[in-house]
C-alpha cells in the first residue's frame, strides 16, 4: 500500500512489509530502507566497504575508444616550452643565485686560506 502526503505518494517499509504509515514519527525515516529495496543489495562490494562505495555509480557500458599511451604525448609540450621557461626563470632569479654562489665560494676559499695560514704560523 501507499500513503498520500499532499500530492506525494510515499511507500513505507516496516518490518518486511509496506505499511500505510499509521504510527509514523518521521517523514523520511525509512527512505534508506525503501531505496535499498528498490535498488537491491550490492554484491560487487564486500560488506564492510558498502558505506565507502555507496555513492559510486557502476559503469554503464563498455569503453570502446581511448587514447593509447603512445598517442598522449605527455612530455612534448614541456619539451617545446622548456628553453623559454628556463630563460625566463634564470633572468628573474639568476643574478641573486650567481651573487650568492660567488659569496659562498669566496667565504669558503678565504676561510680555508686563513686556516692554512694559522696552521703554518705555529711551525718552528
Amino acid at each position: 500500500e501507499r500513503q498520500a502526503i499532499g500530492a506525494l505518494v510515499v511507500p513505507q517499509y516496516q518490518g518486511g512489509r509496506v505499511s500505510t504509515g499509521e504510527g509514523r514519527r518521521k517523514m523520511l525515516s525509512r527512505t534508506r530502507t525503501v531505496m535499498a529495496m528498490v535498488k537491491g543489495p550490492r554484491y560487487d562490494v564486500s560488506p564492510h566497504m558498502k558505506t565507502w562505495w555507496k555513492g559510486v555509480r557502476p559503469d554503464e557500458g563498455q569503453i570502446t575508444r581511448h587514447l593509447s599511451p603512445f598517442e598522449q604525448q605527455v612530455m612534448m609540450p614541456w619539451l617545446k616550452t622548456w628553453p623559454k621557461r628556463a630563460y625566463v626563470k634564470f633572468a628573474d632569479s639568476g643574478p641573486y643565485l650567481v651573487a650568492t654562489a660567488i659569496l659562498v665560494y669566496g667565504t669558503a676559499a678565504w676561510s680555508d686560506a686563513a686556516d692554512a695560514a694559522q696552521d703554518r704560523s705555529y711551525r718552528y
